[in-house]
């Protein structure tokens, strides 16, 4: 199991990690609550840094939204910390703590803030590795208690576990 410190962990792979990331499942703030079907995606910029760019919905059903922003790297961090620039001038702190050996998820959270991120590749996880994933954020010290799954599926909404949709389906 990890520790709470990322200082020793080998450096973040930057090529490997850009690429679409599904918000399996975050601790909810204002800018992302009710949303679903949300991922975040990296690419590197040719002059430097990244560009981000957030999809999301907010119910199913509903038009696909898009935020833009950008993301530098902190040096020598081991390409773990960023500053993510939104709306251009907003700066926060992004820390990278832990991915999968093949880049199939990522732990993710936002120093002092209590805000975190369980990232994977594909739009769902097993309830087994969710588990998993659960239990290696809070060897990193991140209170796991305000976490919440976000739907990537239709049928996940409403579930147990599952954060509530913005504008919930009518069914």
């Amino acid at each position: 199991m990890p520790t709470t410190s990322t200082d020793a962990a080998p450096p973040i792979d930057l090529p490997r990690f850009m690429g679409a990331w599904h918000v399996i499942a975050h601790v909810p703030y204002f800018g992302e609550r009710g949303h679903v079907a949300s991922r975040d995606e990296y690419r590197l910029k040719p002059g430097g840094g990244i560009a981000v760019h957030y999809v999301y919905q907010e119910g199913f059903g509903e038009p696909v939204k898009t935020l833009d922003s950008r993301a530098t790297v902190k040096a020598g961090t081991g390409n773990r910390r960023w500053t993510t620039w939104f709306f251009g001038v907003i700066p926060t702190k992004y820390r990278i703590l832990e991915t999968a050996p093949d880049y199939s998820w990522a732990l993710v959270d936002y120093p002092g803030r209590d805000l975190a991120w369980i990232f994977s590749r594909t739009a769902d996880l097993p309830d087994a590795q969710y588990a998993e994933l659960v239990a290696r954020m809070r060897a990193h010290g991140v209170d796991t208690g305000k976490l919440v799954r976000v739907p990537q599926l239709a049928e996940q909404e409403g579930q147990p576990g599952f954060a509530p949709a913005k504008k919930p389906q009518t069914r």
